[in-house]
């Protein structure tokens, strides 16, 4: 029986419209009463490689920030209850608009699976209940909610519907990533976790996995734990929204393990990195995609499609993988490229891609 190879067919992309980073960054200085930390994290604002962050936040009446007067943050920081009354609202919107985006109109009837991929809300009945409602997706749908897993949380729906269609070559998998972290503003007035903040933006994908000999087609997929890492990156559900730790160790410890040949090898399933044209990799940071550059050792332009991503919308969590797998696809046929993103744990997740 020949080996049948899953492909991502196509993907649709959304961010909102408004322009939240400039906002951010005159909110954070304001928290720091050191004028030499403000002095630093304007440097570090300007370094960070990020021109614009989106938000689903509303403008308000006078088209004023979430933190203006009249913004979502005016009254200081909304209870976790009302952040996710937001979610509930607005990450339904965003991921139809991520389908609509696909290049081609949906067709409810064509679709077998459902995996939605969220880490930044939790609303019953969930988010992939609400987006199949929407798009008239059969009742009998098979549907999985991939939750909390963090920037990695793609490469885990994508692998699901991987795995789907290997089991089932007629499947027709309808894969979402929807992110809304700007939801998570949090009162800190230190520097380190206002740097964390200083990354974050909303946007959704959406892609169909199916045996359909088009697109990129998806194999060799790969995971690793780097250990005594698990407080590096973690995940707080608190009073006022889910509370960021990034610490400042992430980059380093990251760059020092791809250095290492097991973890290359387990990456490049033992191939020269030479040998790989294409690199989708989440756009966690500048420092991210610095370390990940230098502890490969491939070229400067290599993580061009993440860069430009980071540049224009951010970090949007899990959806952000998927941003670049789609210019991947918008641009020249790819032999042997790579995806991979990082998150808590301290993991990263990946697959290896060549275009049908």
């Amino acid at each position: 029986m020949p080996r049948l190879t899953p492909h991502i067919n196509a993907i649709g992309a959304a961010t909102p419209d408004h322009d939240i980073h400039q906002a951010f960054i005159g909110w954070a200085g304001e928290q720091l009463s050191d004028p030499r930390e403000r002095a630093l994290f304007s440097r570090m604002a300007e370094r960070s490689g990020i021109e614009h962050r989106w938000s689903v936040l509303p403008r308000g009446e006078n088209g004023g920030s979430p933190v203006s007067p009249e913004g979502f943050y005016a009254d200081g920081m909304p209870p976790t209850s009302a952040r996710m009354q937001h979610y509930a609202k607005a990450a339904p919107a965003l991921a139809l608009e991520a389908v609509g985006n696909l290049p081609d109109t949906l067709d409810p009837e064509s679709i077998s699976h459902l995996v939605v991929a969220s880490c930044t809300g939790f609303t019953a009945p969930g988010l992939d209940q609400l987006v199949a409602r929407a798009l008239g997706l059969s009742g009998s749908v098979e549907r999985t909610l991939v939750g909390f897993m963090g920037c990695y949380g793609a490469v885990t729906a994508l692998r699901t519907a991987y795995h789907i269609v290997r089991s089932e070559p007629d499947a027709r998998v309808l894969v979402i990533a929807t992110e809304l972290s700007t939801l998570h503003l949090q009162p800190d007035d230190a520097l380190e976790p206002l740097l964390a903040m200083l990354l974050f933006g909303d946007g959704a994908a959406a892609a169909i996995v199916s045996t359909e000999p088009h697109g990129l087609a998806i194999d060799g997929q790969f995971a690793a734990t780097l250990p005594d890492s698990e407080a590096l990156i973690q995940w707080h559900v608190g009073d006022t929204g889910f509370a960021m730790h990034l610490s400042g160790e992430v980059p380093g410890r990251l760059g020092d393990a791809l250095a290492q040949s097991d973890l290359r090898r387990s990456i490049c399933n033992g191939a020269g990195l030479d040998a790989i044209d294409s690199w989708a990799v989440h756009g966690g940071g500048r420092s991210i995609l610095d370390a990940v550059e230098k502890g490969l050792g491939i070229a400067p332009d290599a993580l061009a499609h993440s860069r430009a991503i980071l540049r224009e919308k951010g970090n949007m969590s899990s959806a952000t993988l998927m941003f670049a797998l789609q210019r991947v696809m918008q641009g020249p046929p790819v032999d042997n490229g790579i995806a991979i993103a990082f998150g808590p744990g301290l993991a990263a997740e990946g697959f290896r891609y060549s275009s049908a």
